[in-house]
């Protein structure tokens, strides 16, 4: 990662003595900064040498920041643009973000806000340049099935998937709950053979021994009480793609039987039938499980898990990915604040912090619940320790983290009524100091107090 203090920054602005302090500002926090008096000269000094970030501003005699912003985007697309004004109006924002401007700051701005937006687009600078180069490693044409990561760890596991996915082998996964072992098995289909086929996944450990036998062979009408017609089973559904079992390591030896014959004829019976059923599918596998403990625990059958353990693919947890979590949380905000119809800029530093120190038991999904139990929570723009679960903001043994009340085990609406009432009773009851705090207008915090039955609507001015 580049990070403020190592980054080189160029600064546009027509006023020397805001470039000054700017400069003097990056310097105190361990950043280099070059100097531009003029649009103009930003885009000849873009040209000239690397930048990991742009400061520009708008309002500038000659080239605009915007018609700056415009040139620079061709010359250098990766390189991140905020855009200052002392004109802070609607329509320059809206203009500089559609040219492609990564955010828009007002001028002069506020130092903590100011650093926190410069160190998010570092970073995320950086996460695209990784992704990119990622993706030329794996290979143009490799799809990844919306799995997120650059990690080492994750490096090594998505090399192996991409030489592993184009072959016909049946590929066996390993992982934590939570790893995301699905995402894996939908990118080996997708980059394999049979990606032009169905994708049909089955959680084994999700149904009973005599159910699971009729969910992937399928059963005949009159098989068993309450199979009034024939039901085609998910290896039928499968044919010509890639059928998923999940938690394989659940079934019984019943079916661990029947699965191996299907495994090395590629053909079956559906229950209560006598025809032989032929289907061309790739199997891919996935456990929580050592399997081969099991074999010798005489839980699982090793000739089963041979043929299963042809290629294997181990996804690391999440604390063992650390570095992937900024690019997951980001991800997952972006998807639950669209969903929520909430606009949420990021995470504050310390949020991140912690989130970074936390070791995420339950690993991916965990990490997914959280941010979107934060989103949900979220009055203001940007997440903090205050909307984490209490486990992930690092909550002490007595129930409180920071000093705050600890929401665990209440529902959303009940946690943010908590945040509300405890916001104004350290404003004395003042609702517009208390908007003020929690981040949002005066007339959204009356309209939550009235939604939560905390005022009456006619109070609500």
């Amino acid at each position: 990662m580049t990070g403020l203090a190592r980054a080189r920054i160029l600064i546009v602005d027509d006023d020397a003595g805001h470039r000054t302090m700017l400069h003097t500002l990056l310097a105190e926090w361990g950043a280099g900064a070059d100097e531009a008096g003029s649009g103009a000269e930003a885009v000849a000094l873009v040209r000239a040498r690397p930048y990991d970030l742009v400061l520009m501003d708008v309002q500038m005699p000659g080239m605009t920041g915007i018609e700056a912003l415009r040139e620079i985007r061709v010359c250098n697309p990766a390189v991140p643009v905020l855009i200052m004004t002392a004109y802070s109006n609607v329509e320059n924002a809206v203009e500089a973000i559609k040219t492609g401007a990564y955010d828009y700051l007002p001028k002069p701005p506020d130092f903590d806000e100011f650093r926190l937006t410069l160190e998010r687009a570092l970073n995320h600078a950086d996460l695209r340049r990784e992704n990119r180069m990622l993706r030329e490693q794996l290979g143009h044409s490799f799809d990844n099935a919306g799995i997120i990561g650059t990690s080492p760890a994750m490096r090594k596991v998505l090399e192996t998937l991409a030489m592993v996915a184009p072959s016909e082998a049946t590929v066996l996964i390993y992982g934590e709950s939570g790893t995301g072992k699905e995402l894996f098995a939908k990118a080996v289909h997708a980059n394999g053979l049979h990606k032009k086929g169905p994708f049909v996944a089955v959680n084994c450990a999700a149904l009973s021994e005599n159910l699971l036998e009729s969910e992937l062979f399928g059963h005949e009408k009159g098989a068993f009480t309450g199979a009034d017609r024939r039901r085609e089973g998910l290896f039928a559904q499968a044919d010509k793609g890639t059928i998923f079992l999940d938690e394989i390591g659940e079934i019984s030896p019943a079916m661990q039987v029947k699965l191996l014959r299907v495994i090395q004829e590629r053909e079956f019976r559906r229950v209560g039938g006598d025809r032989k059923i032929r289907v061309d599918v790739r199997i891919v596998a996935a456990t929580n499980k050592d399997l081969q403990e099991e074999v010798k625990a005489g839980r699982f059958r090793r000739d089963l898990f041979f043929r299963l353990n042809v290629v294997t693919l181990t996804i690391p947890p999440l604390r063992d990915r650390t570095e992937d979590v900024p690019l997951l949380a980001a991800s997952f905000l972006q998807r639950f604040a669209a969903r929520n119809n909430k606009t949420v800029k990021g995470f504050t530093s310390e949020a991140m912090h912690r989130m970074m120190k936390y070791s995420w038991p339950g690993n991916i999904r965990e990490l997914e619940n959280a941010v979107e139990r934060s989103v949900v929570l979220l009055v203001g723009e940007y997440v903090t320790e205050r909307e984490l679960p209490p486990s992930a903001a690092g909550e002490s043994a007595d129930g409180t983290a920071n000093g705050h009340r600890a929401l665990a085990g209440l529902s959303l609406e009940a946690a943010e009524k908590i945040v509300i009432l405890e916001t104004m009773k350290n404003c004395g009851g003042n609702k517009t100091e208390a908007a003020k705090r929690l981040g949002v207008t005066r007339k959204t915090l009356l309209a939550k107090m009235t939604r939560y039955g905390m005022i009456d609507g006619g109070d609500a001015e």
